[in-house]
This record gives C-alpha cells, sequence and structure tokens, in this order.
C-alpha cells in the first residue's frame, strides 16, 4: 500500500474512473467536485415526474465498467442494471423514409433493402469498421498511447498503414455504401466524439463496430444510476469525496528562477524539480503528492495552473473543443408512437450542417437532431401515457470574440421545433407541460468545460489526427490528466478506460 496522497480534481466519469483505479492501486485518493452532486455530464433531472438525463443518454463496452467492479471483487450488476435495446436508432428522413439499426444482420439487410442500399455493401462497411476497431482496440484504447512515437512503437510501419490514413471519415463511408441515407447515418457515428465526418480521419469509422458488436444499452432507471453505483462503490472503497468544493488554483513548485523561466515555442521549459503540491479548494490549500485533473486540459492550465499565454495558445491550436449542444428537455402529456428509445431527424444537407457548424462555426439552419425518449424503454421516467423528451443537435462551441446570446439560441430551439413538427410530431408545442433548456454558456458554467465543449477535444486529421492532450503533463510530472480532452477522448466508456490507463500511467511512473 502506498501513503502518498493522490487528489482527482473533478468527479466526472474519468475522474471516478481514475479514483478508484488508483484506490486499487493502493493509493490515498480524495475528490475535489464543484458541484452538489457526482457526474459531471453524466447529470440528471428530475420534475414533475420525469426524469431526464442532461448529459449522455448511450451506454456502449459495458465490459469496460464492469473492470471497476471486478478488480475490487464486486460484480456491476449488484449495482446498477442495464439492458440492451432494439433497434439501436430510429432514423428519420425528410422525405420521409425511416431506417432502424438492428445489429442482426437479417434485419439490418431488410432495413437496407427499404431504402435501396444493397446489403452486401452494410456487411463489407461493418467489416472494414470491425477491422479499424480491432486494431485501435488494441494500441490506442488499451494500451492508452498518447502521441505519435507510442503508435510507431507499438504497431509499426505496415500496421500503421492499415489505419486508412488517407482519407476522412465520410470517404470512408462513401467508398462502401451508395445511398444518401446510409452515408448519413454512418457518418453521424461521429456524433459520439462531437465532431465533423468531414474533418475526422477514417479510422474513426471504428465506431460503428463498438455498437454493432458490443450492442448499445440502456441503465434502468436512467444513466445516473451508474454515477449512484460508482459512488457506493468508493463509499464501500474509503474514498473520500468532497461537494460543493471548487478547486480555484493549482500549487506549484517550480525549480526555474523566479517560478516561471525561458519560453519556448510550446510556452515555458520544465525543469526536473518542477512539481504541483496540492490545490485549493473553498480558500483552504490541500497538499497532495499526485494530482489528477479531471478538468479540461486548457481551462486547467488556464485558470488553475495560470501557465502563461505562449504556452495556452500552443494547446489551443492542436486542441479546439468539439461542438457544443443546444439540450432541450420536454415533457409531454402524450405519447409519440412512431418514436424509438433513440432517434435521429437527419437534416435534408448533412455536408452543409457540418461545414456549418465545425469549418464556419455558425448556427446550423437545418441541424440533424438526436432525440431520446426513453419512456420508450422505461415507464418509470414519465407519467403514465406520456413521453419525455430530451432533444439535442450539435452546434459550435463558445467563440468569445463573437458571443452568441441567449435568444441567438432560443431561435434555434424553435427552428428545431418547426422542424421536429414538420417531420412527425404533430402539435409538438400543445403537448409540452415541462420544458428546460440549456445553452453551450449553462454548459461551460456548469462544467468548467473549454468553450462549451460537450466532448472535450475534436477529432480532425488536419489539425490533431484524432490526437488529443497525453495522460501526464508536459510541465509537471506529478500532474495527471483525464476526461474527454485526453486520449483517447470523449464518450462515456472513452472517459471511463482513460481513468483506468491514467492510474496504470501513475503507477508506472511512481516506481
Amino acid at each position: 500500500m502506498s501513503s502518498k496522497k493522490v487528489i482527482v480534481i473533478g468527479s466526472g466519469l474519468g475522474g471516478l474512473s481514475a479514483a478508484i483505479s488508483l484506490k486499487q492501486a493502493g493509493y490515498n485518493v480524495e475528490v475535489f467536485e464543484k458541484n452538489d452532486q457526482i457526474g459531471g455530464k453524466l447529470n440528471v433531472l428530475k420534475e414533475r415526474g420525469y426524469t431526464f438525463d442532461l448529459g449522455p443518454s448511450i451506454l456502449t463496452l459495458p465490459h469496460i465498467f464492469e473492470r471497476l467492479f471486478e478488480r475490487s471483487g464486486r460484480k456491476m450488476s449488484d449495482y446498477f442494471s442495464i439492458r440492451a435495446l432494439r433497434p439501436h436508432w430510429r432514423n428519420f428522413f425528410e422525405d420521409g423514409k425511416v431506417v432502424d439499426l438492428h445489429p442482426e444482420p437479417e434485419k439490418m439487410a431488410a432495413e437496407a433493402r427499404k431504402v435501396g442500399e444493397p446489403p452486401e455493401n452494410i456487411e463489407r462497411f461493418l467489416k472494414y469498421s470491425a477491422d479499424l476497431y480491432d486494431l485501435t482496440n488494441d494500441g490506442y484504447f488499451e494500451q492508452g498511447l498518447d502521441n505519435w512515437q507510442g503508435f510507431a512503437k507499438h504497431y509499426g510501419l505496415f500496421k500503421f498503414f492499415q489505419f486508412d490514413l488517407f482519407r476522412n471519415m465520410h470517404q470512408g463511408v462513401a467508398s462502401h455504401l451508395q445511398t444518401r441515407y446510409f452515408c448519413d447515418i454512418f457518418d453521424f457515428f461521429i456524433k459520439y466524439v462531437g465532431s465533423s465526418a468531414y474533418r475526422a480521419p477514417a479510422f474513426m469509422n471504428a465506431m460503428p463496430t463498438i455498437q454493432f458488436r458490443y450492442d448499445l444499452w440502456y441503465v434502468d432507471g436512467g444513466l445516473y444510476n451508474i454515477a449512484l453505483g460508482l459512488r457506493r462503490l468508493m463509499d464501500e472503497l474509503g474514498i473520500k469525496v468532497n461537494l460543493n468544493a471548487e478547486v480555484s488554483e493549482v500549487r506549484t513548485a517550480k525549480a526555474l528562477a523566479g517560478g516561471s523561466g525561458p519560453t519556448s515555442p510550446v510556452g515555458r521549459v520544465p525543469s526536473r524539480g518542477d512539481r504541483v503540491t496540492g490545490l485549493v479548494a473553498n480558500g483552504t490549500f490541500h497538499a497532495a503528492d499526485i494530482i489528477v485533473s479531471n478538468m479540461e486540459v486548457i481551462p486547467a492550465y488556464e485558470k488553475l495552473l495560470r501557465e502563461d499565454k505562449t504556452f495556452i495558445r500552443s494547446l489551443e491550436k492542436k486542441l479546439e473543443p468539439t461542438c457544443s449542444g443546444l439540450v432541450i428537455e420536454l415533457g409531454l402529456d402524450w405519447q409519440y408512437p412512431q418514436l424509438a428509445h433513440h432517434n435521429f431527424f437527419f437534416s435534408g444537407h448533412q455536408k452543409e450542417h457540418f461545414a456549418k457548424v465545425f469549418e464556419r462555426y455558425e448556427l446550423p439552419d437545418d441541424p440533424t437532431i438526436y432525440l431520446v425518449a426513453a419512456s420508450k424503454t422505461d415507464p418509470t421516467v414519465a407519467p403514465a401515457g406520456c413521453d419525455c423528451l430530451k432533444i439535442l443537435p450539435h452546434i459550435p462551441h463558445i467563440d468569445d470574440a463573437h458571443p452568441l446570446t441567449r435568444e441567438d439560441y432560443a431561435k434555434l430551439k424553435d427552428r428545431i421545433l418547426d422542424k421536429l413538427e414538420r417531420m412527425g410530431l404533430k402539435d409538438l408545442r400543445k403537448h409540452v407541460v415541462f420544458e428546460h433548456f440549456w445553452t453551450p454558456l449553462d454548459i461551460r458554467a456548469q462544467y468548467n468545460s473549454n468553450k462549451g465543449s460537450i466532448y472535450g477535444v475534436v477529432s480532425d486529421r488536419w489539425k490533431n489526427l484524432a490526437f488529443k492532450a497525453p495522460k501526464q503533463s508536459t510541465l509537471y510530472p506529478n500532474l495527471f490528466f483525464v476526461g474527454g480532452s485526453v486520449n483517447p477522448g470523449g464518450g462515456m466508456p472513452m472517459v471511463v478506460l482513460c481513468g483506468q490507463n491514467v492510474a496504470k500511467k501513475v503507477v508506472a511512473w511512481d516506481k
């Protein structure tokens, strides 16, 4: 057992995973969380008999979550229960076509035939996706690779070129599929990481395999029960969690004279003696041997460590935030029978939608809309005979130089409701008895996310080839990062995996 003290800043899923994994490795672990409950973006809203997942609403790769329990000699099923969903998604198009996604090949073939897509094209694309997933999972995911040097060492030159490096994600999709319907559907798997299929590298086409091979799951009672299950595990392990404890500063011991030193194209040059010594929360200093930040990398360096602007700008060039979102929750006095649990209402011009959001940073005229109706699976989340809807279109992150107002976002909300009513949710507004509405400004304030980002760092083949920040600080060797701004990136299973890999990195460094 180590006597060293680890403090985790933030209790998002990445922070919780790191805290549990480090406790399992023998460290004395304490968590500081700014809000009044754990979970970070895994959040919940309960009002008037409706229960809404404010953040993540899809569970994939549950075996990654199971590791947190198994390594403590426990079973995840004793903490929360999950069930597979059918269909995975329902996809609505402007021309009235409706396509469901199923993991069963025969059902998927029938859906393909409905819109003129040869089933063998789907099979061929999913084989391509599976090959990319197996390649990516072997090193980038499970080994926690952080940079090109690690990639080259692990994969070697031959495997390196199997990543389909010379195409973007959309080009990989379009080379296998011929209908607009299925191109749009598989392009929009990029939603898992809040990026553009026209900017992300083609190896992001590994994502459909996460769903088609390992299934898509719902947590009974709502996904926030994952956070409650992890909190119970942490209590059993003796991990102290401080709520309403916002961290305002991370203190350091810098070996360079005057505490700053010379700069380079990437900012201050670290010395072997540089380290973090602890943090200040609610005005009180707490010493630590090691700090793990679940606060995103750029806000942590900028606000907590107050690093120089040269260093911050060097990070911003590669670590652009993902999109944000308009988060709309509606409690209805009605049910729409045509909805599945997960639904997508597609833009009539998805390429233009991607360009507006990710290249011109404008609010989309005709967004692709993600809509969750969890009441289709779980009647406990809404009153009898009612639906609770979570509606999420992707929109640009905050541009502080040209900020949008709440009125701008409200106008977009009206366009979204117009679109949903036009595409089959007749008289939607008339059936609303409760509404909750969050803009990127609210998301930034609630989670300290960089410019209101939902998923951390964007996956862009030109800016970072989908690499995020490394897990270990380049300035302070006893400072580590976890979450969507860190490799392997956003999404619930990825940040949980990141927390496990951060713990392994801490242990290896601390030997």
